[in-house]
């Protein structure tokens, strides 16, 4: 290792030190604060850390990482989405456990878990991609059981096993297939090694090592207990799931498929237009069909995640731009709806259910317009973020010629807009009362954290909404240099 490997790999070697000092901190003294708090400072000093790593970029450490523009970018946006979980979990976790029970192991779950998003993003090597995948996977079993005086999430953390066990079996055979092909487990190598015409061989692995992902990413038709585990899981550690874990491997396909040039493949490129447009279209319709909040906005990431494949299949710098524009809008609007649903949540159940929020407009004005404007967001109307994000993909899939998908994505926006109104309407509703109170009076009490992340998270939705030219820029400087050369990688 040089002074050079070192400096790029700061943010990883700084966060993963601080894992282990919260780790020794916890062991040393309990304290719910003090450990929310080292948890938040351990995010903001790797944050910090960021600018320090980028004078060193574009660095390939080994053939395992890359810490390049894109990296960076990407390790920033899981960092500050790391931050808004954790200010939305504290006053949740206070609610929802008694006095004698222990939650400072979750704050220690959350950072392994966002440690590894931060290799995931910078994995070009099949070795550091497994790591990366798998400390995202092992803390999110622990984390969504974690109220484990709960039904609902120790099914969601059985189903979450499950199901990314069968994710990493099919990833394991497809990276083996690959492997047996091409002699090299770097993306970048392996790219070389086809040329310009992919084997059966190399196809078969790339299709199970897509399913493995699929499952991760809840791609239909994979997304069969997303749903589930959206449900039962910890409010807080739903819109991480929906965020940072989602995000991570997204950003991961990205890389992957531009480094080995699958889309230069037709049959490779057809299958992802079915997966886009399958997702786009079940994740809508299924929507349609949920009194359960949770479950609405489960099958909403599900079409979102269609919309952002039509980016993607869009290829060169545009795509790139946009499905990076478009993530950092969806991880606003996801974060902003689900901290509502956590501030609502009440010690014996999360607030899943439509009801919960009927009247919500008359008793928590504040709450209502915060949630109306997430919802709006996500149906893409103009001067939202949502809506430069959908006219961002749109743009790309349009400048590919994807006629059909981009006409799909439009339509099913435009279903979308109804079930997202339904939530709407309800909040606007007279409301129901229980025990002389309407229920959606009967939250927990908003701490300045939960104000703080909310009132951040409708600030970005509307700015970026309203003047996205300086974030469009920034991010086309940072990933624009993504296609390295590939005798850069290291053997």
């Amino acid at each position: 290792m040089t002074a050079d490997d070192l400096l790029a790999l700061l943010p990883i070697l700084v966060h993963g030190g601080l894992c282990i000092v919260t780790m020794l901190a916890i062991a040393v003294r309990r304290h719910h604060a003090t450990i929310a708090v080292l948890a938040a400072v351990s995010c903001l000093l790797t944050l910090a850390s960021l600018p320090v790593a980028a004078a060193a970029a574009p660095h390939a450490v080994t053939a395992l990482v890359m810490i390049d523009g894109y990296a960076l970018l990407y390790m920033g946006l899981l960092l500050a989405a790391t931050l808004v979980v954790i200010a939305l979990s504290y006053g949740y976790l206070q609610l929802h456990f008694e006095a004698h029970e222990e939650f400072e192991e979750f704050y220690l779950l959350v950072l392994l878990a966002t440690f590894g998003g931060l290799v995931l993003v910078s994995a070009r090597h099949f070795v550091s991609l497994f790591l990366g995948l798998e400390l995202i996977g092992v803390s999110l079993y622990s984390l969504i059981g974690y109220l484990r005086i709960r039904r609902g999430p120790l099914e969601a953390a059985l189903k979450y096993l499950l199901l990314s066990a069968s994710a990493s079996a099919f990833l394991l055979f497809g990276m083996a297939l690959m492997y047996f092909q091409t002699g090299t487990m770097a993306f970048g190598r392996m790219g070389g090694a086809l040329g310009g015409e992919a084997p059966a061989l190399w196809l078969a692995g790339f299709v199970l090592a897509l399913v493995g992902l699929g499952f991760k990413l809840g791609l239909v038709p994979f997304h069969l207990w997303i749903p589930d585990v959206y449900q039962g899981a910890p409010a807080p550690i739903t819109a991480y799931v929906a965020t940072v874990s989602k995000g991570a491997v997204f950003a991961l396909l990205l890389r992957f498929v531009g480094d080995v040039q699958a889309l230069q493949h037709g049959a490779l490129g057809a299958l992802f237009g079915l997966l886009a447009a399958a997702s786009m279209i079940a994740g809508n319709v299924l929507a349609l069909l949920q009194h359960n909040v949770k479950r609405l906005l489960a099958y909403s990431s599900i079409a979102h995640l269609g919309y952002l494949l039509v980016a993607l299949l869009a290829g060169g710098s545009l795509a790139l731009e946009a499905v990076t524009f478009y993530l950092i809008a969806y991880f606003i609007m996801t974060l902003g709806a689900f901290g509502i649903v956590a501030i609502l949540s009440r010690e014996d159940r999360d607030a899943d259910m439509l009801e919960d929020y009927r009247g919500l407009f008359w008793s928590r004005p504040w709450l209502a317009g915060t949630l109306t404007l997430m919802l709006l967001s996500l149906a893409g109307i103009p001067v939202t973020v949502g809506f430069v994000g959908k006219f961002y993909a749109i743009t790309a899939g349009l400048d590919a010629r994807l006629w059909f998908l981009v006409l799909l994505l439009v339509a099913n926006s435009a279903i979308g807009v109804y079930y997202y109104l339904r939530l709407i309407v309800a909040m606007v509703e007279q409301p129901v009362w229980i025990a002389g109170r309407p229920a959606s009076q009967l939250e927990m009490e908003t701490g300045w954290t939960t104000v703080l992340s909310l009132g951040l998270m409708v600030s970005l939705l509307l700015w970026l909404g309203l003047y996205p030219e300086p974030m469009i820029d920034f991010i086309r400087t940072m990933v624009g240099p993504l296609a390295s050369p590939v005798a850069a990688i290291p053997s």
